[in-house]
């Protein structure tokens, strides 16, 4: 060999080993690890989880202290204003003022009575160009309470809510986070199953492509049939078409799972099959008991009954209402403002208003037995998907040992079908068996891979599935979610 066809030699395996760098080796953890850590549907579950945060913490304001300002400052107009006199006419008088006022107060709900305790301080000015006035007067301290009387308290029933639905929405996120890794399972197997159809589809060309030319020499010597050639250059044929196939559905499946995990198009990807499966028993006693404890829909079952039981409250008590409202405190008025602060005067205010029908058609019984009828229909409910909850655990934990038992038995058979079909080869060579029964070994051992790569596919969602069914890792004995200590 000269010294440039060491030069090509050693250029064509630099390139080659160049191409084998650049292609990213995945394992089916990296995919599920990708996903979670930046894929668009992982995103959109981040941003869920913190819009219901941002949405219990504006829950929580309702209880706490206001502080406010408010006021006009000024407030001009300037017009021609209809008088009119003791006589009955009208006289047109041109008006220019101002009305300015500024109030600075405290608001406190009350979410044990639903009323309302409010701490003002006001001052208003009103200043006449026209007659040439000015008057000031203020509320300088009024302490006020409005408190509905046998009313429904919508702050005490959210109380009762509101932190429920909150912890539901952090068990959804990771339940989100598992159904991303349950997708990532099917968008890898999904690639997996292409690229193992793909190394079928190469392999069978090339074997395919010797039988051919083995055939042909045995037609050239008269040991064979035109008949035979033509059937083995007509599966020769079959086989490339398998190829480019398998090439497009290939290609095909890694560009959705590319998009799924946001990856880059130009990276190329190798996927690793993912055969060393975890060892360990699940009881379905165990699995029930931790789905329950970390399930948001077991949870939701408990705040469904309250609002079911708020509603019939609301229906009850919207018969008639009856509010309460005083004020206490000092107030004061004068031309000047350094009037309005000088002996103030006591100021008191207490009223009782209400609204009570006299005849109603039976509107107000009607409206708390639709309340009662949809508390009666959401018990009903909640006990069926109370058992379905229990019934897809059980035959989730079922499913899963039998998963495991067919994987072990499609393993076996995929490398039983492969040594057949190596014997088979072997034995067509030297002239022992012919070509269809070459090709029946050959499906059979096709078919015994694809059965092996269905069984793992089948393994792997049935172990997400779980997870996310019980939001446990029974393989690292862990929980998933961990409850807020109070």
């Amino acid at each position: 060999m000269n010294n440039r066809s060491y030069l090509l030699f050693f250029v064509f395996l630099f390139f080659s080993l160049a191409v084998d760098a650049q292609k990213l080796q995945l394992t089916l953890r990296d995919i599920i690890q990708r996903s979670q850590d930046q894929s668009p549907s992982a995103k959109q579950a981040e941003t869920v989880k913190e819009n219901r945060y941002w949405q219990y913490r504006y829950f929580k304001t309702n209880y706490n202290p206001q502080l406010g300002l408010s006021g006009d400052v000024p407030s001009f107009s300037k017009d021609i204003l209809a008088t009119r006199q003791n006589d009955g006419s009208l006289i047109f008088q041109p008006r220019t003022q101002t009305n300015s006022n500024i109030s600075f107060g405290l608001t406190q709900p009350l979410g044990l009575t639903g009323g309302t305790v409010y701490l003002l301080s006001d001052v208003y000015q009103f200043q006449d160009y026209e007659r040439t006035t000015t008057q000031w007067t203020s509320n300088i301290l009024r302490l006020s309470v409005f408190q509905p009387i046998f009313a429904f308290n919508s702050l005490k029933w959210q109380k009762r809510t509101e932190p429920i639905r909150f912890e539901e929405s952090k068990r959804e996120y990771v339940e989100q986070m598992e159904f991303i890794s349950r997708t990532a399972v099917d968008r890898f197997f999904s690639v997996l199953d292409a690229q193992i159809n793909l190394q079928i589809a190469q392999f069978n060309l090339a074997n395919n492509d010797t039988i051919y030319q083995i055939e042909k020499g045995r037609f050239n010597i008269g040991t064979t049939s035109e008949d035979k050639l033509l059937q083995v250059e007509l599966q020769l044929l079959r086989s490339r078409q398998d190829v480019a196939q398998a090439s497009l559905d290939f290609e095909n499946a890694i560009l959705r799972l590319k998009t799924f995990i946001g990856l880059n198009d130009n990276q190329q990807v190798e996927l690793a099959m993912p055969e060393v499966i975890p060892q360990f028993e699940i009881a379905v006693e165990q699995a029930l008991t931790y789905a329950k404890q970390n399930r948001a829909d077991f949870i939701a079952f408990e705040r469904r009954r309250l609002e079911a039981e708020r509603d019939v409250e609301q229906a009850r008590k919207q018969r008639f209402q009856v509010n309460l409202s005083a004020s206490y405190g000092l107030n004061n008025r004068g031309d000047y403002l350094s009037d309005v602060y000088a002996n103030p005067n006591s100021l008191q205010r207490v009223n009782i208003n209400f609204d009570m029908p006299i005849l109603d058609w039976g509107r107000n019984k009607s409206r708390l037995q639709t309340a009662l009828a949809n508390q009666r229909l959401t018990d009903y409910v909640i006990a069926q998907d109370e058992v379905n909850f229990e019934q897809e655990i059980i035959t989730q934990t079922k499913q899963f040992d039998m998963l495991l038992s067919s994987l072990e038995i499609t393993k076996t058979a995929d490398q039983v079908a492969q040594k057949r079909y190596e014997v088979a080869q072997n034995r067509y060579l030297i002239g022992k068996i012919d070509i269809t029964n070459l090709n029946i070994a050959l499906t059979e051992k096709d078919n015994a891979k694809r059965a092996y790569i269905g069984a793992l596919e089948s393994y792997w969602q049935a172990y997400y599935d779980l997870r996310r069914l019980t939001l446990y890792d029974f393989q690292e004995n862990r929980l998933l979610y961990t409850p807020d200590v109070k």
